[in-house]
């Protein structure tokens, strides 16, 4: 198969995702293409969904200048969309001197990058914001701005927009070559089939310095900084987002409320081998421990998960690179796109628009370019009426899949349904999130499994966890109508 368009943009991440949506605006043909068998499976998956204000990158770089107006652009995009967003503020608790010193330069900085409102503040003033944040802090940065989203809903939110507005997502499809045909443009391969395009952009997250060499660019040289972070069970009042004084390597342990209401602890921050996705002892010890100084009355023992993932960092810089190539005509990056990369993402996106007009690429709004995207109905958060209206319509409303989070059986078929819509249980669980809760799906999981089979007419040994090959059933342990203990042959 081979299919032509104006647009290629390669990883549907977040980054990704926030430029196709932003693209779909104009009169180009858009083609989204993911290694992975869904979106968001990479950086933005791993990740705590901090929409960081932009205080801490040093002025005048790439990073300050996405982050800062990221975050502004925010409340806009949370409303198009229909994400959940809460701009909560937050507080960068100090304990001494040393700490005042440090949250002063971070003020100056922030008041540099355009960040609005900041004020340092004492422990009085500490306790009415967040009043399960450590006594013993002496002062704190107060940012007004700062907030948490769910960072694979903004993805998969701008995602659907995107389509809607008719751009095409191809997934499982990782580029495997890049030609540039005599006659401009390029030629991607994949096992899908071959792209071509005119304009291809860059947002392949860690792989990104494989493509820009493909491409025929200059190497990337991508460094693999691993983070783990826990999940805690959900609380009657979610935090305000609590941060230690920062590092140069990271923004240190932070412990955050969610849209969700759970508790998140977020992130370590070691230099490993590339794909490493393992969870440490050490690392989460590391995580426990700077929780409990900031918030000493956490009950670190509710964790319900852990796990790692990678931020895409370019070596030898800690900022992000968006450009056009300048020895690969039609070639764009968005690459080291690592924290605050949620944050950043819909300023990329619009950065990215403003070099594609500086190359001389044409960009014509569409007068059917829609930018709102409904909300999916969310049966646990809806009012008793819109439910009572909800299971009228269609009982599988009332059908309760998943106990935890209040999941039933209509809003996992429409999870699936959606374009591009779940194919995968981990994909279902990023929609509506089933499995997400208490119990990480040890109830509903079996039961996605069945529905997502009969939705999409495969077998449930077909339907895998995440990645097609991570299947879950490995087909019947018993002949259809055979009593209990009556294994079939077949089976054994």
């Amino acid at each position: 198969m081979q299919a032509r368009y104006d647009i290629a943009i390669v990883g549907a991440g977040i980054t990704g995702c926030a430029i196709a949506r932003q693209l779909s605006r104009f009169d180009k043909s858009i083609c989204l293409i993911e290694a992975g068998d869904d979106i968001a499976l990479g950086a933005t998956k791993a990740n705590g969904g901090l929409v960081h204000a932009g205080y801490d990158p040093s002025p005048g770089t790439m990073k300050a200048r996405m982050n800062a107006r990221g975050c502004a652009l925010y409340d806009r995009w949370s409303e198009e969309l229909g994400f959940g967003f809460r701009r909560t503020g937050s507080l960068v608790l100090g304990f001494c001197d040393e700490d005042r010193a440090e949250l002063e330069r971070l003020r100056k900085n922030g008041i540099a990058n355009g960040v609005p409102h900041l004020e340092i503040v004492g422990p009085e003033r500490i306790g009415e914001l967040e009043p399960r944040a450590n006594p013993d802090a002496t002062c704190a940065l107060w940012c007004p701005s700062t907030g948490y989203v769910d960072p694979f809903e903004v993805a998969i939110a701008a995602a659907e927009n995107a389509v809607s507005n008719g751009a095409t997502f191809m997934r499982g499809a990782p580029v495997t070559a890049i030609d540039r045909p005599e006659g401009g443009g390029f030629s991607l391969s994949t096992p899908r089939g071959t792209v071509l395009c005119s304009t291809l952009i860059n947002a392949a997250g860690s792989g990104a310095g494989e493509i820009s060499r493909m491409a025929g660019d200059r190497g990337l040289r991508m460094v693999w900084r691993q983070g783990n972070i826990a999940v805690l069970d959900k609380e009657p009042r979610a935090l305000m987002p609590l941060y230690p004084v920062p590092t140069p390597m990271s923004k240190g342990v932070i412990v955050t409320g969610t849209v969700h209401g759970n508790t998140v602890i977020t992130a370590t921050a070691e230099i490993r081998g590339q794909g490493d996705k393992d969870t440490y002892a050490d690392d989460v010890e590391a995580l426990l421990s700077g929780a409990r100084r900031l918030v000493p009355d956490l009950d670190t023992r509710r964790v319900v998960r852990t796990f790692a993932g990678g931020r895409a960092v370019i070596e030898g810089t800690n900022d992000f690179l968006i450009e056009a190539s300048k020895s690969t005509p039609g070639l764009f990056h968005a690459a080291g796109i690592q924290s605050p990369g949620v944050a950043s993402a819909p300023a990329v996106a619009e950065r990215m628009e403003q070099l594609l007009r500086e190359t001389g690429i044409e960009l014509v709004e569409r007068a059917d370019w829609d930018p709102v995207r409904r909300m999916p109905d969310d049966f646990d958060l809806a009012p008793i009426e819109r439910k009572e209206e909800l299971i009228e319509a269609d009982p599988a409303w009332g059908r309760v899949v998943c106990r935890c989070e209040t999941v039933p059986e209509a809003e996992i078929v429409a999870a699936i349904h959606r374009e591009p819509g779940a194919v995968s249980v981990e994909g279902v669980k990023r929609r509506c999130r089933a499995g997400m809760g208490r119990c990480q799906s040890g109830f509903c999981q079996s039961r996605v499994v069945e529905i997502i089979a009969r939705e999409l007419g495969v077998e449930p040994s077909e339907v895998p966890l995440e990645d097609a090959g991570s299947w879950i059933v490995d087909g019947p342990l018993k002949k259809p109508g055979a009593p209990v203990g009556a294994i079939a042959e077949e089976g054994r």
